[in-house]
């Protein structure tokens, strides 16, 4: 793919502060769990946290494929930092598209300034990937609603200045969801637990407890019944950025690989001359150069504001599966310092796995696939 000037200074910036910022720290942020809040000053210095924000709200419309390179190079380094700016982006989308003029102005310029990050709180403990069966109530008092219920692995739940939250305004099913947009520090919204992850830890994930949480009527993001399409379409959007992680992190198994097995000796040799080891490095390759069409075909789709669903979730299946395939791949390659700390591919390893996962599992994406070819049937 042909990339503009534009895409191509996205992703070289991207890069750059990933090896500048990201890459010295990582290690002990993953080892602490650290959540490293100063870094999206810098990632918005590189014009990375608005590339989906308009120019008259401040950001800087760079497009899909500008932000799934910029995605894809984060996770080279630390996929935690690039899902935490992968939900912040979609939420920025989901606000452009179905908010008021006033929510735009409100919360896009702060967005795009990276001097707020967005999260997102749809999960429950019993809806997952079975969305519409949440729970959580918005009652409507006045002009007001009281936000009552618990939501589970909140993406940036401690750190967000805004949530977009699913609540239901009405009866059973997807169309008595609607979308708020809420500030955790609203009384009555508490932290209610912090997830332990296998991986990614750079992310904050959290369950957020509403008891009683009023929020102004405003804060409804598009009209009621609306939140399900609202969460369906900013998910979709966001298979696009996961499939752009996956694609990262294979390429950082690629990258690790290539050179150990090019400096391991073994029986005389370097290890990459067997092709035990080389045609593992051969398939990791070939497969990183279709995840990457993959998601640049899925990203250019939604550019051209073309249907792109499809797309993104054979993007999202065939790119997370193969990331954590050939991650399990670097870890043999690497043999015994692949399962320890002193190699990073034990953390490309563990960081692989929630692709197939969030965002919609790859179960849920075989389900988008066939209906698209058979229909219901």
């Amino acid at each position: 793919m042909q990339l503009t000037p534009e895409q191509r200074t996205i992703r070289d910036l991207a890069a750059d502060v990933a090896r500048k910022e990201i890459a010295p720290h990582v290690a002990a942020w993953d080892r602490e769990h650290v959540f490293p809040r100063a870094l999206y000053t810098k990632l918005n210095d590189a014009g990375l946290m608005g590339m989906l924000v308009p120019e008259r709200h401040g950001g800087s419309a760079a497009g899909y494929v500008a932000y799934a390179l910029a995605i894809e190079e984060i996770s080279r380094v630390d996929a935690g930092t690039a899902v935490t700016l992968s939900v912040h982006s979609m939420i920025c989308a989901a606000i452009d598209k179905l908010g008021t003029e006033a929510q735009k102005e409100t919360w896009l310029p702060r967005l795009a300034s990276g001097d707020a990050i967005a999260g997102f709180a749809l999960t429950e403990s019993d809806a997952g990937s079975d969305a519409a069966r949440i729970r959580a109530t918005a009652t409507r008092d006045g002009d007001a609603y009281v936000l009552d219920g618990r939501k589970q692995w909140c993406s940036s739940g401690r750190f967000a200045a805004v949530v977009m939250a699913m609540f239901r305004t009405g009866g059973a099913g997807a169309g008595g969801i609607s979308a708020f947009l809420v500030d955790p520090s609203t009384p009555g919204v508490r932290v209610e637990r912090v997830t332990e992850k296998l991986g990614v830890h750079t992310s904050d994930t959290c369950d957020l407890a509403f008891e009683d949480a009023r929020v102004n009527a405003d804060a409804l993001l598009g009209n009621e019944g609306m939140g399900f399409s609202g969460a369906m379409t900013a998910l979709t959007r966001g298979r696009i950025g996961i499939a752009a992680q996956a694609t990262g992190i294979l390429g950082a198994c690629l990258d690790a690989s290539v050179k150990f097995a090019s400096e391991r000796q073994a029986f005389g040799k370097t290890i990459g001359a067997f092709e035990g080891i080389s045609f593992k490095i051969a398939r990791m390759a070939t497969d990183l150069a279709a995840a990457r069409l993959l998601v640049y075909e899925a990203a250019s789709l939604a550019d051209a504001s073309e249907p792109f669903a499809l797309a993104a979730s054979e993007a999202k299946l065939f790119a997370s599966t193969a990331a954590r395939v050939h991650a399990s791949e670097a870890v043999q390659i690497h043999g015994g310092y692949g399962y320890t700390t002193e190699f990073p591919v034990e953390r490309y390893y563990r960081d692989a796995k929630i692709t197939e996962i969030y965002e919609g599992t790859s179960e849920v994406q075989q389900i988008i696939i066939a209906r698209s070819l058979l229909g219901k049937l």
